[in-house]
């Protein structure tokens, strides 16, 4: 791989990561058109992953620091035997939301395979159906009246529906940040809210990916070029960095429809595609 395609896979990844538009369908299909070996593929995914997750922690440090700090309480007390779910405080609920939300990737961990077996197939199909399904959450998280509910009125059922969306979204052309944001806003909450969420609850997500990525690239014995991997994960760290910038704006200025018209119209192209090569 090349410095040039390594870049271009980052700034890719980095913007469709955090727009709700799919970064693995985008990916997919950039490596489906370009002839790129699939077992390098799954190498440069993991690593590309790793850079949006710097971009995450560098737009919600502060969030995150406070998160981090109120773990180490928590941990304290679990150990003297002083530890409650009673009265907690915002940082704390936070905390405990977050962990019920990523129950469902645990329990849909058997699909992984299924997740594979269709990025190295290259089923252009199942990837349009994928963008379609992007399409309708977004539809419907738009005709949802405003919410203005935050982490105080979250219940554990809101919790795992949103759960539920992410990981649905291990699917390559099923928006990540468009399903969690979308079951948020579908659930009453603030736009506001909703991107905070959802961004800070795919950090255990993408870093749990990228070590499975890992692990697997070591066990096939996959070689890579450093200067590549560095630039790839670079632009994806900056791009990602201003994506974020960019969907808090646009959610919070009622634009956010234009992606669902947007990965109505991929994946109407995806699956016209895959038709027309069968008969070519």
């Amino acid at each position: 791989m090349t410095i040039l395609e390594a870049a271009t896979q980052g700034v890719l990844q980095g913007i469709t990561e955090f727009l709700p538009v799919s970064s693995s369908g985008h990916l997919a299909l950039y490596q489906y058109f370009t002839g790129m070996e699939t077992q390098q593929s799954t190498l440069v995914m993991a690593v590309l992953h790793l850079g949006t997750l710097a971009a995450v922690c560098a737009v919600f440090y502060q969030t995150i620091w406070e998160l981090i700090k109120e773990t180490f309480i928590m941990l304290g007390e679990i150990f003297s035997f002083k530890f409650t779910l009673k009265n907690m405080n915002p940082n704390r609920k936070m905390i405990i939301m977050l962990l019920t939300a990523t129950l469902p990737l645990f329990i849909l961990i058997p699909v992984k395979p299924l997740y594979n077996s269709i990025v190295h197939q290259g089923s252009l199909l199942i990837l349009g159906i994928c963008f379609l399904f992007t399409a309708s959450v977004l539809f419907a998280a738009d005709r949802k009246d405003h919410g203005k509910k935050d982490i105080k009125e979250m219940k554990y059922g809101n919790a795992l529906f949103i759960g539920i969306f992410q990981g649905i979204a291990i699917l390559p052309g099923i928006s990540r940040s468009g399903s969690t944001i979308g079951s948020s806003l579908m659930s009453g909450f603030s736009k506001e809210f909703a991107v905070k969420f959802s961004f800070i609850l795919g950090i255990p997500a993408i870093l749990g990916g990228c070590l499975i990525e890992f692990k697997e690239a070591q066990e096939i014995g996959i070689s890579f070029e450093l200067l590549p991997m560095i630039v790839g994960f670079a632009a994806a760290a900056i791009s990602g960095f201003l994506s974020i910038k960019a969907i808090k704006w646009l959610v919070r200025t009622d634009k956010y429809k234009v992606f669902a018209f947007y990965t109505l119209a991929v994946g109407i192209a995806v699956i016209g595609i895959d038709i027309l090569r069968t008969f070519i």
